[in-house]
């Protein structure tokens, strides 16, 4: 009986042994599964990140279509000398100097021409007084052919001589009046009130007919000639606003003047001339600019709710369980920090207003609502 419970006991142990180690493996992987489980399922429910919400808000705001050009002169005049082979004595007006009408600009010896005058002149006193003595001949003929001491054909001889004196008397004043208007030519005046733009006469130099010796922007007038298509040019009448927004930041005031009638074919743009006031901008320089095309109805967000991925405009709306769907969107005008939307927004919905472009398609975030003010009109 003794050797029955001793060779009993170790079968048992063994058993309750193995059962043990079965079980304790059993509740060892459910609690690890289990604990896995709770971990994913509180790493899935917690919120990638705290943001706040707002809503797309419709407000009146100006039209306006963007457009580039340049900065140039309404109209510009280049001065010169009218004759050649004078000598450029003195340069009287430089670069940005405002001019008046008929204000000298440079002076030039004009000796020679004056000699040339006073010869003129001279030779007309000389005609003068030849064709004084062929009209006294001319009626002491006719008195002497009365009287038959003289033939006809005399007295015609000294009636031709006094025209031929009158004819001369008439060139000689002719040459007078040339070397007045070539007097009149070696001067260099402003044909008209503007501000000189360009100088290349120098003190020495010789005049030239048709070389450039000054450029006149006249009356100081400058224009914005814009660059916009054809489709848009149909947009744009005289008279509407325009503002410029120059390279040093400064902004214009002007006033459409003219649109062209044609456009480029190989760029399919036209032109637009914008008057500009004076000052504030310098003609050859590049600026952008808005014309005003009257108001309209906007749906704005604003722009720290617009994400741009890729080249693309992204918003986010969070859904009832705070989970965020990126949505691609059409972007239009900005006024301010506020930017419109023109397409793609979902209607009525919660925008993530910062913390947005942190954020991916699908993450659950921690919604702080904050109050949202009403979106005033833009100015026009």
């Amino acid at each position: 009986m003794s050797t029955a419970r001793r060779s009993f006991r170790p079968g048992r142990v063994r058993i309750l042994g193995t059962a043990l180690l079965a079980t304790t493996l059993l509740i060892t992987g459910c609690g690890k599964d289990g604990g896995n489980s709770k971990a994913e399922a509180k790493s899935a429910a917690r919120p990638a990140l705290t943001v706040t919400v707002t809503t797309a808000q419709r407000a009146d705001w100006p039209r306006t279509l963007t457009a580039n050009g340049n900065v140039t002169a309404w109209q510009e005049a280049v001065i010169g000398a009218e004759l050649s082979g004078l000598r450029v004595t003195d340069v009287l007006v430089n670069v940005g100097d405002s001019v008046k009408r008929g204000q000298p600009l440079a002076s030039i010896a004009t000796e020679g021409v004056l000699a040339d005058l006073a010869q003129a002149k001279a030779s007309v006193a000389e005609a003068e007084a030849a064709l004084v003595e062929a009209r006294a001949n001319a009626e002491r003929s006719k008195q002497l052919q009365a009287q038959g001491f003289i033939s006809s054909q005399a007295t015609i001889q000294v009636v031709t001589a006094e025209q031929t004196a009158a004819a001369r008397l008439a060139a000689a004043r002719a040459r007078v009046q040339a070397e007045d208007v070539r007097l009149a030519q070696s001067r260099v005046v402003a044909p008209d009130d503007g501000v000189i733009s360009a100088r290349t006469a120098t003190v020495g130099s010789l005049t030239t007919p048709n070389q450039e010796m000054f450029r006149l922007i006249r009356g100081g007038r400058l224009e914005w000639r814009a660059e916009v298509t054809a489709s848009e040019l149909q947009k744009l009448e005289p008279g509407m606003r325009a503002t410029l927004t120059t390279a040093s930041g400064t902004r214009i005031e002007g006033t459409v003047r003219a649109v062209a009638p044609s456009v480029d074919p190989a760029t399919r743009n036209g032109l637009v001339y914008v008057d500009l006031p004076p000052g504030g901008a310098r003609a050859g320089t590049f600026a952008r600019g808005e014309f005003q095309l009257g108001s309209g109805a906007a749906l704005t967000v604003p722009q720290s709710a617009v994400v741009l991925r890729d080249g693309f405009a992204y918003v986010f709306t969070v859904s009832t369980e705070n989970k965020v769907m990126q949505s691609k969107v059409e972007v239009g005008r900005r006024v301010g920090d506020r930017i419109e939307i023109l397409a793609g927004l979902p209607a009525d919905g919660r925008l993530v207003e910062s913390g947005a472009g942190f954020l991916s398609d699908g993450d659950v975030v921690r919604v702080v609502e904050t109050p949202v003010a009403p979106v005033k009109a833009a100015e026009k």
